[in-house]
């Protein structure tokens, strides 16, 4: 088989979970999800292109925080494929990472480059695998790869493996916020007050996204602020920016704010950076 050498890219999309429930726990410890779920225009940037020998680099903004080593999601991905379709895979190849956004931020960065370099390398070493497959595939590298791989907005329910998509959801102007503290999700979840809480109310219940989205939680937010209280101040930036709507992502600590428009959300991103230059903060819009 000869392989085309032009690099593949595909963009690894912010996760942002509007809406985030925690029903329960399973018995092996994960806990049961309900969760609004869509993907920004913001990301990091996976490339892959066939090559004499295996390499991986990081760039970007974020590259240092980035483990370079097999620990990595990405070299993960790149080893199940491997694994999965062993006479297909052969070739060597080169990935590069652009690390565009924070680590550890609640904003599925590592889940979302994974699923990415699944998507490239499927691409670039012609694998005979639809969607379920990779998603098959995904599941045992984190919960969170089904949906990053899925890409558009949706409910995950389970541990985050049962996706249902949502049709026809608006593109929400917004600004992600992250302090510059990486948060440890399994220390979230253990800081939990409450496992067994209700679930998402029904999309159709309320009138617009806003109104809906002020029914419904975050039930990771108040124990990711007991373990980092700079959460609250992002959150109250956010609102005093102009947001009509800001909450927590994920386990945090990135948050994000919904505004009227894009030029609002860039606006209100420039002015934040300005007065928290230590701080992450970046303008984008969902993806629909």
């Amino acid at each position: 088989m000869t392989f085309n050498n032009v690099p593949l890219a595909e963009l690894a999309p912010a996760k942002i979970n509007l809406a985030l429930h925690v029903t329960g726990r399973r018995d092996d410890g994960y806990h049961l999800l309900e969760s609004l779920v869509v993907f920004a225009e913001l990301g990091d940037r996976i490339t892959v292109a066939a090559a004499t020998e295996d390499g991986f680099v990081v760039n970007g903004r974020f590259a240092a925080d980035v483990p370079v080593d097999g620990g990595n999601l990405v070299l993960k991905a790149r080893d199940a494929l491997r694994a999965a379709f062993p006479h297909h895979t052969t070739q060597p190849v080169a990935i590069a990472l652009e690390k565009n956004l924070p680590v550890a931020s609640g904003i599925g960065g590592g889940s979302s480059d994974a699923a990415a370099a699944l998507r490239a390398l499927s691409r670039l070493w012609r694998l005979p695998a639809d969607a379920a497959t990779l998603a098959r595939l995904a599941l045992p590298l984190g919960a969170d790869l089904p949906m990053c791989l899925a890409g558009h907005p949706l409910i995950a329910r389970g541990i985050g493996e049962q996706l249902a998509p949502v049709r026809h959801f608006p593109s929400l102007p917004m600004v992600l916020v992250n302090p510059g503290i990486a948060v440890a999700t399994p220390s979230v979840f253990r800081a939990l007050a409450s496992r067994e809480n209700p679930p998402l109310a029904p999309l159709d219940s309320a009138d617009t996204v806003l109104d809906w989205l002020t029914t419904s939680r975050n039930d990771l937010e108040p124990a990711a602020m007991s373990i980092e209280p700079s959460i609250v101040a992002v959150l109250s930036t956010l609102h005093n920016s102009g947001a009509a709507f800001a909450r927590m992502s994920g386990s945090g600590a990135t948050c994000f704010g919904i505004f009227d428009s894009n030029a609002a959300a860039a606006h209100a991103a420039t002015a934040i950076s300005a007065e928290r230059p230590g701080w992450f903060s970046a303008a984008t819009t969902t993806r629909t």
